[in-house]
């Protein structure tokens, strides 16, 4: 049997408050012939499907009509879907009934019987090859939260020890269904000890002092974990079965050289037996420009020298991080990187500015009453101090007078 797995996908994002549609766009029409072209039998989604909570009608559209596509030109294709910590459980739950139609499965909540106890049978979907034969029993867990997992008595970590139950649990429940030849998959959303952050895009998960989870609780029955949460495709303790595929799209500036991916997994005698990162198309590039921080003047010259098909559709255009060292406040900085970007079509996302700090001792307050007593002028020339050497140019002193002269007048 073959599946791809793939997750944080983080429909409705935007980048630097550039609206993201047609890239995602892109991969879920990339993805759908990917499924179509290696013949896959399963797509396994692990969480963080939408950006927010409350996602868009646009964002939600998009992945109601994906499934609805992947399933018309994949017939036999089963689709599991968990929740993760972006996603709300109950938005994602809702059209279950009708995404069952479409051999969609989606797991937001750990549900619960009558008797608030886990049903574990819920957790535990079948995969089916295209002859409609089981090939696999997915656990299919979503983004743990502490009062989703079964309670550990004296405990030291309860909740850490509760997920590691709850997996246990679920996976005793699908030994007892397995038939010989069947492989068992787990999916998961969460940080996994030892896993690759990538800078600037990943909102940590911090739950009772907890900050990652240990490869551990993986059973040795588990043929292939399918992760999500960690936005660069990684191994977990370096075990090829237990892997983060990453997202399909960068999240931040500090992707620009990564390559995206969705993995292939192929399953044989109730083992991951091959495994390949299938590489996703950028339909958007990303530029820094310089590649490191460097002086205005010449960061002016390499924009003046960047070269983009002038007929670049809007939504194709390049996304832009300028990156300037500066030595010395520069007041003018934005209208002159605007400037040199005059008729490029590119988006200007970020301007990142570095420099060395420069902070006296002589400069910061000894005491509590003394920092009562510094007027706001002074504050800003302490500022400017701490950043830059010498006096703070006059331009830029008379643009903070301004400033404040101008809430005095609008102060009732």
């Amino acid at each position: 049997m073959r599946f791809i797995h793939t997750s944080d996908w983080h429909l409705g994002q935007t980048l630097h408050n550039f609206e993201r549609g047609f890239e995602h766009q892109a991969f879920l029409d990339w993805l759908i012939s990917t499924l179509v072209s290696e013949q896959a039998e399963a797509l396994l989604i692990s969480g963080d499907i939408f950006d927010t909570a409350n996602p868009s009608a646009a964002a939600q559209k998009q992945f109601y009509r994906f499934l609805q596509q992947a399933k018309s030109r994949v017939p036999h294709l089963n689709i599991v879907i968990i929740a993760g910590n972006h996603d709300s459980p109950g938005r994602l739950e809702a059209p279950g009934p009708l995404l069952e139609t479409l051999d969609a499965t989606v797991i937001g909540f750990v549900p619960r019987l009558a008797d608030a106890s886990i049903d574990l049978s819920k957790l535990v979907v079948p995969l089916k090859n295209a002859a409609g034969e089981i090939q696999a029993w997915c656990l299919a867990i979503p983004f743990l939260r502490p009062g989703d997992v079964p309670r550990v008595e004296d405990a030291f970590d309860p909740y850490m020890q509760g997920i590691a139950l709850l997996y246990q649990q679920t996976l005793q429940h699908a030994l007892s269904l397995r038939q010989p030849g069947q492989a068992i998959i787990a999916l998961g959303h969460c940080h996994m000890v030892g896993g690759e952050i990538s800078e600037e895009s990943e909102r940590r998960i911090v739950i009772g002092g907890t900050e990652a989870l240990s490869a551990n609780m993986f059973d040795a029955n588990i043929a292939y974990a399918a992760l999500g949460h960690l936005h660069l495709a990684q191994k977990v303790g370096k075990q090829a079965h237990l892997r983060y595929c990453g997202s399909p799209l960068p999240m931040s500036f500090a992707e620009v050289d990564y390559q995206h991916q969705v993995l292939r997994v192929d399953l044989a005698d109730e083992q991951a037996a091959e495994i390949t990162p299938l590489l996703v198309p950028r339909a958007v590039e990303l530029l820094r420009v310089p590649r490191q921080p460097a002086p205005l003047a010449q960061v002016l010259v390499a924009l003046t020298a960047l070269d983009i098909a002038a007929d670049t559709p809007p939504e194709q255009q390049p996304y832009l991080e300028v990156r300037v060292r500066l030595d010395a406040p520069e007041p003018g900085l934005r209208a002159a990187i605007e400037a040199a970007l005059e008729g490029k079509p590119v988006r200007l996302a970020k301007i990142e500015t570095s420099f060395a700090a420069k902070i006296s001792s002589n400069d910061v307050p000894a005491t509590l009453d003394e920092l009562e007593r510094l007027q706001p002028d002074q504050i800003f020339e302490r500022l400017c101090r701490s950043k830059f050497e010498g006096e703070t140019p006059a331009p830029l002193t008379a643009a903070f007078a301004e400033l404040m002269l101008s809430d005095e007048v609008g102060t009732p």
